[in-house]
């Protein structure tokens, strides 16, 4: 595997594992045509695009905790997808309110 590229695959869902740089916002990488994740605000404040996360990623700040507290209580594998920096492979669905 290359390690300058992340994979970023997709739970119970027919969208091919996308390949994309290792560092980059995952929220500049994903449309309507690639995943199942749907985008609002972009800016981590709607809640729009709350996916469960399996796999490594940096901790959310604390504007991203907030937000996570109100829309996702106590669940810590959910994330913002606008807020993820790509660090290592991870599968993604979105999450179910």
């Amino acid at each position: 595997m290359n390690q300058n590229t992340c994979n970023v695959s997709f739970f119970d869902t027919e969208y091919p594992t996308l390949k994309l740089e290792k560092n980059s916002q995952l929220s500049e990488h994903l449309t309507v045509q690639n995943s199942p994740v749907l985008f609002g605000c972009r800016t981590g404040i709607c809640g729009t695009c709350l996916i469960e996360v399996e796999g490594d990623i940096p901790p959310p700040n604390a504007e991203e905790l907030e937000i996570l507290e109100i829309f996702a209580p106590g669940k810590k594998q959910v994330r913002l997808a606008c807020q993820i920096k790509l660090t290592n492979n991870i599968k993604i669905k979105k999450y179910e309110t």
